[in-house]
């Protein structure tokens, strides 16, 4: 629970205002004078105008309403009423050939009926029991209203704490990644390029914002299933047999089994475990092809080709940034994503173009 706290609604100490409306003038002034001496305040009203004009003007608790006024019916008056004033105890004032008026006013709020001539001491119980309504009606009110801001708060702080929580687990589990890379000088900051590169091309083909954060999220991710990985083939310097090559690719489905706990990383498990299919249907682990590829794990698969053509490895040298996008060019269709590629080509260009002003300024 949080620090808020709540307390049942006391009844006030304060007079109650009781608004008498009726166009008869002994009745108005037997009813006040009465009311008065048992610490009412009251006010008075011969016409349903006026009564709605004083229950506009101040806060009155009840309303004790003849079913026949000269300019409107109290069957009318008692919706407008509770309209006004949601919780006001409105107790019908009715002669006796009017008791089926009373009843129908009773069905749309009112809380009881009084036949005249009043006898007073059933006036005075009538309206104790109408206030002790009114008052469990409050208290329901203010307890649902405390409870739905008890809920709201409680959510508020339960997706604080799920969001500080998501934000640990996804750390936690890069730290896991660089410690793994750091293992080798070729892969260092591998998945950090990867994770930056992605969300770049991202921005490039308009995805949200969201959806960036999601490609940069797996980005950096990309490679955790290389834990279950034996090191021996991860240090490997030579070409890989094929029964080491089927061992690897088993590292991206190792790691949607790694995040598929966190329920929050859906989308990223996806892109975590389709990285390495190709647009043709010959990429692993389950054969996909363009459309069923989810658009994030095309474009870190795409992000993954050009670090590895621009990374120095044992087995090769590492080609400029040019030469690995007209390499790739040769590759969209089959391996890489023509519009990824397209993408990815515009974001080095600019990269490269913003490096080269860099370079001048500071030989300037």
């Amino acid at each position: 629970m949080t620090g808020s706290s709540f307390s049942a609604t006391q009844p006030s100490t304060s007079p109650m205002i009781t608004l008498i409306v009726d166009d008869e003038d002994a009745i108005r002034n037997t009813l006040q004078r009465f009311l008065t001496s048992i610490g009412h305040e009251v006010v008075t009203a011969q016409s349903g105008a006026e009564a709605l004009a004083e229950l506009s003007r101040r806060r009155i608790s009840c309303v004790l309403l003849d079913v026949r006024l000269p300019d409107a019916s109290g069957l009318d008056l008692v919706e407008t009423m509770i309209a006004k004033e949601p919780h006001v105890a409105i107790l019908m004032l009715t002669a006796v050939n009017d008791a089926h008026s009373a009843a129908l006013c009773m069905q749309r709020g009112a809380m009881d009926y009084l036949v005249k001539p009043v006898d007073l001491s059933e006036l005075e119980r009538a309206i104790a029991r109408a206030l002790a309504r009114r008052r469990e009606m409050i208290e329901r009110a203010e307890t649902q209203a405390w409870l739905q801001r008890e809920i709201i708060q409680r959510g508020v702080e339960l997706r604080r704490e799920r969001g500080n929580l998501e934000r640990v687990s996804v750390a936690t589990l890069e730290a896991l990644v660089n410690a793994l890379e750091a293992k080798d000088a070729y892969l260092r900051g591998h998945s950090a390029r990867i994770a930056d590169l992605s969300a770049m091309v991202a921005a490039e083909m308009g995805l949200s914002d969201e959806q960036i954060e999601l490609v940069r999220t797996a980005g950096r991710l990309h490679d955790i299933g290389k834990i279950g990985i034996r090191e021996s083939v991860l240090a490997k310097r030579g070409p890989l047999s094929g029964e080491e090559f089927e061992h690897v690719k088993t590292h991206v489905t190792i790691g949607a089994q790694i995040l598929a706990p966190m329920t929050h990383l859906r989308e990223v498990i996806g892109y975590v475990r389709s990285h390495h299919e190709r647009v043709d249907g010959t990429g692993y682990p389950d054969g996909l092809g363009t459309d069923a590829i989810p658009i994030g794990a095309r474009i870190i698969g795409a992000a993954e080709v050009f670090d590895a053509l621009t990374t120095a490895r044992p087995y090769q040298e590492k080609m400029t940034p040019e030469e690995a996008v007209g390499r790739m060019r040769d590759l969209a269709g089959t391996v890489i994503d023509p519009d990824v590629q397209r993408a990815l080509a515009a974001v080095v260009a600019r990269r490269n173009t913003l490096v080269f002003l860099d370079e001048r300024e500071t030989l300037a």
